[in-house]
C-alpha cells in the first residue's frame, strides 16, 4: 500500500504560501546565464522533484511529509549553480561545492525563509558537517549543512539518483554508494541508511521519458 503524503501550506515566500512552479521557473530563467545552463539545471531540478514525489508515494501510509514543500524545495535546490557560471556559460567546477550556500543566499536576498533556503544549502552529498568543511578545507563558511526535516532528507535523497554530468544520467543506489564511499565509510553508511528508509526508486520510466542513460548496476531483486 502506498502512502498519501499530506499537502500543506508552510507560509513560505514573501507573498505567503509556497512559491508556485511558475514563479520558481521564472527564478531559474532570471539567473541562468545561458539557455544551455537553464536547460541543464532546471531539467535536473524537475527530475529531482519527480523522483521525490515518486519516492514519497511509495512509502507506507502515515508518512508525515508536506509534499508541496518537497516540490518547491526540489525545484529550488540547485538555483545557486547559476552563480558559478561566467557570462559565456562556462561553469566553475573547482568551486562547485559552493552552489548550495550561493543558492541559499539568493533566496534569502529575495525574502524567502530558511524553510526554503535550506533546501539549497543542505542537499550536497549526504550532508556536510562543520568538521567536514574544516577537515577538507572547503570554500564555504564552517557550519553544519545537514538535512534536518523529512522534507529536506527526501529532496537530498532524490537528488542522488540524477547527475548533471555530460551527458546527464540517472544513477543507481549502488553506483552512488560506490562514489560517495571515497569521502569515507561513514558517508556510504549514511547513504545506505537512507536507502533502507526510503527504498530504491524505479529509474527505468524516468530514464526512458528523458532519453537518458542509467549509470551503475541495477539493484538485485529482493
Amino acid at each position: 500500500m502506498t502512502g498519501r503524503p499530506r499537502a500543506g501550506r508552510s507560509g513560505a515566500g514573501r507573498n505567503g504560501g509556497i512559491p508556485t512552479d511558475a514563479r520558481i521557473r521564472a527564478l531559474h530563467e532570471k539567473y541562468a546565464p545561458t539557455r544551455a545552463a537553464f536547460d541543464l539545471v532546471y531539467t535536473h531540478c524537475q527530475i529531482v522533484c519527480a523522483l521525490a514525489e515518486h519516492i514519497a508515494a511509495r512509502q507506507p501510509d502515515g508518512l508525515d511529509v508536506d509534499i508541496e514543500l518537497v516540490r518547491a524545495g526540489a525545484l529550488l535546490h540547485d538555483l545557486g549553480v547559476y552563480q558559478l557560471y561566467d557570462s559565456t556559460g562556462v561553469l566553475d567546477y573547482q568551486n562547485y561545492i559552493r552552489h548550495g550556500v550561493l543558492g541559499r543566499d539568493v533566496l534569502r536576498d529575495l525574502g524567502f525563509p530558511d524553510l526554503l533556503c535550506r533546501f539549497c544549502s543542505c542537499h550536497t552529498g549526504v550532508g556536510l558537517s562543520r568538521a567536514d568543511v574544516q577537515a577538507q578545507g572547503l570554500p564555504i563558511p564552517p557550519a553544519d549543512y545537514l538535512a534536518e526535516s523529512t522534507e529536506e532528507e527526501l529532496v537530498m535523497y532524490a537528488d542522488k539518483f540524477h547527475s548533471k554530468s555530460t551527458p546527464p544520467r540517472f544513477v543507481t543506489s549502488a553506483a552512488y554508494e560506490a562514489s560517495v564511499r571515497r569521502f569515507g565509510p561513514d558517508k556510504a553508511e549514511r547513504f545506505t541508511l537512507m536507502v533502507k528508509r526510503w527504498g530504491e526508486p524505479d529509474l527505468g520510466p524516468f530514464a526512458r521519458a528523458h532519453g537518458m542513460p542509467i549509470r551503475g548496476p541495477r539493484p538485485e531483486a529482493g
